[in-house]
């Protein structure tokens, strides 16, 4: 069973879901949406299996840092 929407696509399961995750277990960003920081941190956790978003997440480019 594939671990990631990388391997899940690769494997052709095209209806893959990550298992929930606890937010507490992993890390959110306060990098800039659209920024090369925040796509390395998406990338990350697609790589790893997490879920793509925290809802502690930085969403606005106004938000204080």
């Amino acid at each position: 069973m594939a671990k990631s929407v990388l391997e899940a696509i690769k494997e052709g399961q095209w209806n893959f879901e990550p298992e929930a995750v606890e937010e507490r277990r992993f890390q959110s960003t306060r990098a800039m949406p659209g920024t090369d920081e925040k796509l390395h941190v998406l990338a990350e956790r697609v790589r790893t299996g997490l879920p793509l978003w925290h809802g502690e997440d930085r969403t606005d480019w106004d938000e204080e840092a």
